[in-house]
């Protein structure tokens, strides 16, 4: 089926991004597969993380992602039509695995699938505990994992935070590492973990040598606590998640009661 939605969404995204003059820095273009399917895994810190993921893959090797995101994004009235013409793939938290099938189908048909493996934003911006879906699509399909950081997305917009979609000059890092090949005697569990690694090093490398610093004291929420900021560390925003993933339970409890 012909993209007819995602050309002019990349044109859009390419106006905004000249719009607010984002300071786009994509490291590891050679890494990204020409051809074939290949499972895109990235960190997660901001709303806006598929966008630039999928841009590092364009940029990089004119390659458009179908990304695994959860099924309500695909019901909002405006975002449903677009994620759907994209042709991304809605995940139901409830059963997954019928988006798991899917995007096996499109690895194998040749297309690069988009994964977060935290399955939500980290609070800390370090990574927190990976599912090891990505490995295990990837084993199926036969085809890489291809391993990405981004950094600087969360100054536009974060989980707890307002969101600054009008801030300018923002630099934003992408950085894209070798693809790891799986062979047939791989364990997903064992296969996650040199995943984790690989982007444990992407991501400290995007967050030493990103351009900018916090302006100021008010300004270092954005900072890693490990570097000096003053985000929560990876304990304490598990916490926050834990005690948010028991509201929402709550909630949803009491409205269906």
């Amino acid at each position: 089926m012909a993209d007819l939605v995602y050309p002019p969404i990349i044109g859009a995204a390419r106006t905004l991004f000249l719009a607010l003059d984002l300071r786009m820095n994509v490291v590891g273009a050679e890494n990204v597969p020409r051809s074939g399917g290949a499972v895109l895994v990235c960190n997660h810190v901001s709303y806006l993380d598929f966008i630039f993921a999928g841009w590092g893959a364009l940029k990089a090797g004119s390659r458009k992602t179908r990304f695994m995101a959860k099924d309500d994004v695909f019901r909002h009235r405006i975002s449903g039509p677009l994620m759907r013409g994209m042709k991304h793939i809605p995940v139901d938290r409830s059963d997954g695995q019928p988006a798991y099938d899917a995007a096996v189908r499109a690895l194998r048909s040749g297309e690069v699938v988009g994964v977060f493996p935290e399955a939500t934003i980290s609070r800390s911006f370090t990574l927190k505990k990976f599912k090891t879906g990505a490995a295990r699509m990837a084993a199926d399909a036969g085809v890489p994992l291809l391993p990405m950081a981004v950094w600087g997305t969360q100054r536009l917009w974060t989980k707890g935070r307002p969101k600054t979609l009008t801030r300018r000059h923002t630099p934003i890092t992408i950085i894209i590492g070798e693809p790891i090949t799986l062979t047939p005697e791989d364990r997903p569990v064992m296969v996650t973990r040199r995943l984790r690694a690989a982007m444990t090093d992407l991501l400290d490398r995007a967050q030493t040598t990103y351009p900018d610093s916090p302006s100021g004291p008010d300004d270092t929420w954005w900072q890693p606590a490990h570097l000096g900021g003053s985000a929560p560390t990876l304990e304490v925003a598990e916490a926050e998640d834990e005690k948010e993933n028991a509201e929402k339970a709550a909630r949803r409890a009491a409205a269906a009661g």
